[in-house]
């Protein structure tokens, strides 16, 4: 068995299994993880259990400590389907604490469960394996967070919107969905596999009452992707209070379909009040909830803008789990309406603010919310940085660069 593209996470699983008895890899399912583990087992030797096999699962269920004891270094495939395993691998490695004894996947996020957190506290790393980042695609090692943070601006021309970004931004970074080989395809496996995730796993972590209202509300999210959350308005055309939308909302963060952003302030204690903001993890799985496809977003390029929006929150979240240095994602906007689509501040609080716009030309009008931004800012805003649809780097004065939207994935500095 190979890997049909090179996960930029591996080195980070190699480095974590020197040291830590227990990884845990968290992410969507149908993003990599099984094929990954997959090749990991096989490359030390070690054994490979799944609990999406019936016999596996009803052996965790019922004797978790036996199962445990039979095994002297593993990878567990789709752990959250049996938690009560992870009592038993805490005894496992209190008894031996070896470094590298299990790799454990899970598809929903099991950090968010108490128990999980606190039973493996100092055992375990977790680590985050998103659908395949276009630098995974194109086989480029290069990390675009770790670059911008050096200030190393990309060189030369790159590929602009109507090269093929578009096509990048609908297609998302599913494996199955990239190999489909027409829209109606991706459609049709987007739908079906929304579909199977609630149907599953949201039975196995959440007592949600009225699972029927879910497909619907996520489609009715899609409709808000990359805005501020009112879940009083979304209940009201559901027929649902705004507690029990926000309910299935924290749900859909576990089975990674999407995530609230948390905004920037100045004063860090503020951020936790402050109203939040809904990404999408995928643009793909995003564009098929919108039924959106490159005829209609040629016909109409107002329809990209969320799609676009989403795609490069992906990709942003996808370099900052592989980078070097430690990284926050949130977003900025003031009282008076001033915003900047995403906010990256490291260990050190230094700012870099990124706005997304798919015209092929800068705009002045553009920096509105990064210049603000500057301004609030300080000495902690570091820069300033238009993804925009062209194809060439240019300054803007002010600490502001215009970066075409592919440099995301191309490493050409």
């Amino acid at each position: 068995m190979s890997l049909l593209y090179k996960r930029a996470i591996e080195s980070s699983i190699n480095e974590a299994l020197q040291d830590t008895p227990v990884v845990l890899i968290l992410g969507p399912r149908q993003a990599g993880k099984t094929t990954l583990v997959k090749q990991i087992a096989l490359d030390q030797g070690i054994d490979y259990l799944t609990l999406d096999s019936r016999a596996t699962l009803l052996s965790a269920q019922n004797d978790p400590v036996s199962l445990i004891e039979n095994i002297d270094k593993a990878v567990i495939d789709e752990i959250q389907r049996a938690p009560g395993l992870i009592l038993a691998i805490k005894k496992a490695v209190d008894d031996d604490r070896r470094s590298g004894r299990f790799i454990l996947t899970g598809s929903a996020n099991l950090m968010t469960l108490p128990q999980v957190a606190d039973s493996l506290a100092g055992r375990m790393e977790t680590l985050h394996l998103l659908p395949l980042s276009q630098s995974e695609i194109e086989s480029d090692p290069g990390n675009w967070v770790d670059n911008i943070f050096l200030a190393q601006m990309p060189k030369g021309k790159l590929e602009s919107i109507n090269g093929g970004v578009i096509d990048r931004v609908l297609h998302g970074g599913y494996p199955e969905s990239l190999s489909r080989k027409t829209a109606k395809r991706r459609f049709t496996w987007s739908r079906q596999y929304i579909q199977t995730i609630i149907n599953r796993d949201v039975k196995e972590i959440s007592s949600i009452q009225k699972l029927d209202k879910m497909p619907l509300l996520l489609e009715m999210l899609a409709q808000t992707a990359g805005q501020l959350c009112n879940y009083r308005d979304l209940g009201s055309k559901l027929g649902m209070d705004g507690k029990t939308v926000e309910h299935y909302i924290t749900v859909f963060e576990q089975i990674y379909f999407l995530e609230r952003m948390t905004p920037w302030a100045s004063n860090r204690g503020k951020r936790l009040t402050k109203q939040k903001k809904l990404q999408f993890i995928d643009s793909g799985l995003l564009s098929s909830l919108l039924s959106l496809n490159e005829h209609e977003v040629n016909s109409d390029r107002t329809r990209l803008g969320n799609v676009l929006e989403t795609f490069v929150y992906s990709e942003i979240k996808k370099h900052i789990n592989t980078a070097e240095d430690i990284y926050k994602l949130m977003f900025f906007r003031d009282n008076n309406g001033a915003e900047v689509d995403f906010v990256i501040e490291n260990a050190r609080s230094q700012l870099i603010g990124i706005e997304v716009k798919a015209s092929a030309t800068p705009q002045l009008k553009d920096l509105k919310g990064l210049k603000k931004l500057k301004n609030i800012a300080a000495e902690k805003f570091k820069l300033g940085i238009l993804l925009y649809g062209g194809e060439e780097t240019v300054p803007l004065g002010d600490d502001i660069w215009a970066l075409p939207i592919s440099s995301l994935w191309t490493n050409d500095i």
